[in-house]
């Protein structure tokens, strides 16, 4: 049935420049359609300069929600009036719930989203180690919810040149503090990275090596990387098989791309906002 606006519709966004590529108001419009939710899912075009302003509209409107796309996932943080625990230690926001009061709780959904694909692929990191590549927006997000889920131990591969090695350290050290999971940092080595691999239980790329129009290049020079126990993620979703996934299957590990986990981010944010589970199967179908 069509999506009916009435005059108790709650507004939903995402803000970010630029938007009109992303999948999320066709997801999540379709969701409210098949659960019956009197909610709207709009995309706003909003610099970093201009999200004060739009904030504060959103209040005065009654939005329930947003959500942010780099590089407002940062500059949200100082706007929220609390964070979740995951959000607190990646200091970066891409799910808004906004409450009857106006208060702001800021969340990330990006790791939740990426090990719930994980799961539908019958992979579970808690007591287990992980190898991670990248410490970026999605890697960082990974990395603190690995640890948050029981990950026993994390190898984080990072560049030393990388202008956000301060934080990734800083990132590091919080989350020794706060979980028991050992995570050592480490540059790129192809001596290293394989050694690490070798007990691993995950392989992740969390970078942009491999993605389209690049979708020659891999992080993982050759198939003696892998072995029969590793499972290997990529959170590239275009193309839909990055070199690394091929790799790996034809190596006979289990290898999955990102589509789901762009998914699974969306569902978790739309629990949030409504409290009911996305209907992930149907707008797969039709979206994904």
């Amino acid at each position: 049935m069509n999506q009916e606006i009435t005059g108790h519709t709650r507004l939903i966004c995402l803000l970010g420049s630029p938007v009109g590529h992303s999948k999320s108001p066709m997801m999540h419009n379709e969701a409210f359609r098949a659960l019956g939710l009197d909610y709207a899912y709009l995309a706003f075009d909003v610099k970093e300069e201009q999200l004060e302003k739009a904030i504060e509209g959103l209040k005065i409107f009654g939005a329930r929600g947003m959500n942010l796309t780099m590089p407002l996932k940062n500059k949200i943080v100082p706007l929220c009036d609390h964070l979740s625990p995951a959000a607190q230690l990646c200091q970066a926001v891409n799910t808004v719930v906004i409450e009857d009061d106006h208060t702001l709780t800021g969340h990330t959904t990006d790791g939740a989203g990426f090990f719930m694909s994980c799961r539908e692929e019958g992979v579970e990191i808690k007591g287990k180690k992980m190898t991670l590549l990248g410490a970026g927006g999605a890697g960082t997000a990974i990395l603190v919810q690995a640890a948050l889920d029981g990950a026993e131990e994390i190898a984080l591969f990072s560049r030393s040149s990388s202008p956000f090695i301060q934080r990734t350290m800083e990132t590091v050290e919080k989350l020794k503090e706060k979980t028991p999971c050992r995570i050592t940092l480490y540059d790129y080595q192809d001596d290293v990275l394989k050694q690490q691999m070798k007990d691993s239980r995950l392989l992740v790329n969390a970078t942009n090596i491999g993605m389209a129009p690049g979708e020659d290049a891999c992080l993982i020079p050759d198939a003696s990387f892998f072995h029969p126990g590793l499972a290997v993620a990529d959170v590239i979703y275009n193309p839909l098989e990055t070199k690394l996934v091929k790799m790996a299957k034809e190596a006979g590990c289990k290898a999955f791309g990102g589509l789901n986990m762009l998914l699974y981010q969306g569902a978790e944010a739309f629990r949030l906002w409504t409290g009911q589970t996305m209907p992930v199967e149907r707008v797969r179908e039709k979206y994904f």
